[in-house]
């Protein structure tokens, strides 16, 4: 699977260790930054990169990493296409693939550590969108609100 990735200075120490992990697991990706640990950066310059790169089809999920992994999900998820989720633990990861079809993840680096963190990715990088139609319903209504 083709992924985008990006971090802010929060973020970046959580990301540069996954990378290794996502190549492991048989992943390629492409890091939109940051590409140093710089305490003046803003999450939104990372996020917003990585959500067009996936809401236009150029990658098939992002994951971001910052502090929390609230401010990543705030700005990904104002990009038309994006469904965002912030996972601190993988019931979220899971259910957010099967029921949302989340395409983007978020990791908090002061958050969740690099054990459980790859936890997190491997389960949502592993998990399905169930197609169910309830779950369809809701993602057209959601798309609606996006103008589609």
């Amino acid at each position: 699977m083709r992924i985008a990735i990006g971090s802010d200075h929060a973020g970046f120490a959580l990301k540069e260790e996954l990378k290794k992990f996502l190549t492991d697991l048989g992943h390629t990706y492409q890091d939109f930054g940051a590409s140093k640990n710089d305490p003046s950066d803003d999450y939104p310059d990372f996020a917003v990169p990585v959500a067009k790169a996936v809401a236009e089809g150029k990658f098939q999920r992002g994951v971001l990493f910052c502090g929390s992994a609230v401010g990543m999900v705030i700005a990904a998820n104002k990009i038309k296409g994006v469904r965002a989720v912030a996972a601190n633990e993988t019931y979220t990861a899971r259910m957010s693939r099967t029921d949302d079809d989340t395409n983007v993840l978020a990791l908090g680096g002061r958050v969740v550590g690099p054990e459980l963190a790859k936890d997190i990715l491997r389960v949502w990088l592993d998990t399905e969108f169930s197609g169910e139609e309830r779950h369809r319903r809701r993602l057209r209504k959601i798309a609606q609100l996006e103008g589609d």
